[in-house]
């Protein structure tokens, strides 16, 4: 089984955020915890569903990951950028326009 984090975006703001080592959630895809088996994955998830009821997150779910040298780093491009955080009207964004 691939490496894989849980993340969702904040309900107050919508905001991207993973789940941690602690079991809250975290704006730094770094300190997300990484589920590499199906219990891990099982017990994420039912956690993940837990926030969703106490109207802390929307809409968990799993993407791939890959871990070196100490780094969380989301394996597709789509959850890289949204890991980055928002693009729209950012000075980096309108440079690069």
């Amino acid at each position: 089984m691939k490496a894989q984090i849980l993340t969702a975006n904040r309900l107050r703001d919508g905001i991207v955020v993973f789940f941690t080592r602690d079991g809250v959630w975290s704006e730094c895809i770094d300190d997300s915890r990484v589920a590499d088996e199906e219990t891990s994955r099982a017990e994420m998830l039912a956690a993940g569903e837990r926030a969703v009821a106490a109207g802390l997150v929307v809409g968990p779910y799993f993407i791939d990951a890959a871990v070196s040298g100490g780094r969380v780093r989301a394996v597709r491009l789509r959850e890289r950028i949204r890991a980055a955080g928002p693009t729209a009207g950012s000075e980096e964004h309108l440079r690069q326009g």
